[in-house]
């Protein structure tokens, strides 16, 4: 398929944007904040995510999708930890899909339909160096790379969320996480075939163009890779990250 590569910035060298989603408001995490931006040992949850992607050496830009009435507070933040790859704050949508769109849509003013975009989630900050190179190089390899783990775990079916009768094997899953990487100009045909379709509501990028009959290639993901989603997840992320401080004290 041909996504309409751009050739306005011909003859320069393919670059890499994170795109991080941080519109969403928290709820389950029973904050009064939204959680991307909890203060955990002085410092805010999205800062430890933005500051990976800035010291990354293959990363040209971050552009943030935020939560309304906190785009200014994102920005100080980032003057204040020295974030100076980041190339624009956009404003999140209804929906998650709504949101990677709008971010997706900001990038695509800025940079060419070749270029790489990595779409993360604000609230995975132990995102590693290793995790963000290997997504890179697969969706240069590829056209397309989802961050994944295998799948440890027994998997069981449920209707009702309280009994079940079958189950999955775990050998033919993967448990997705982010980063989720694609060119530019795949990502801008993804959404805009969306909208001729009807789909408005899917979860990740990664099911998105699943259900646009897409092909996807797998990246290395990692289980330190959380998700900030619960009380707990807060309490695992501050337990790692006084592993690291420990690892540093050696």
């Amino acid at each position: 398929m041909v996504y309409g590569i751009n050739n306005k910035k011909e003859g320069r060298r393919q670059m890499n944007i994170a795109l991080i989603i941080a519109g969403g408001s928290g709820q389950r995490m029973h904050q009064d904040i939204p959680k991307q931006f909890l203060n955990v040992q002085d410092k805010p949850v999205i800062i430890y995510t933005m500051e990976v992607f800035q010291r990354h050496p293959e990363i040209d830009g971050i552009e943030v999708v935020c939560l309304d009435g906190w785009h200014e507070i994102l920005i100080a933040y980032a003057k204040q930890f020295n974030i100076n790859k980041l190339s624009g704050v956009v404003s999140g949508g209804i929906t998650g899909q709504e949101s990677i769109r709008n971010g997706v849509y900001a990038i695509s003013e800025k940079f060419s339909d070749d270029d790489l975009v990595l779409v993360h989630d604000a609230i995975r900050p132990m995102i590693s160096a290793e995790i963000i190179s290997d997504n890179i190089a697969k969706c240069r390899l590829h056209g397309s790379a989802i961050a994944v783990v295998p799948c440890a775990e027994a998997m069981l079916e449920t209707e009702d969320k309280i009994c079940s009768e079958s189950s999955y094997d775990r050998e033919r899953l993967v448990r997705t996480q982010t980063p989720q990487a694609f060119p530019l100009g795949k990502l801008l045909w993804a959404h805009e075939e969306a909208k001729k379709r009807g789909i408005t509501n899917s979860v990740a990028s990664c099911t998105l163009m699943i259900e646009l009959g897409e092909k996807l290639y797998f990246s290395a993901g990692s289980e330190k890779n959380i998700k900030l989603t619960t009380p707990e997840d807060l309490e695992i992320f501050k337990a790692l990250l006084n592993s690291k401080k420990a690892d540093w004290l050696k």
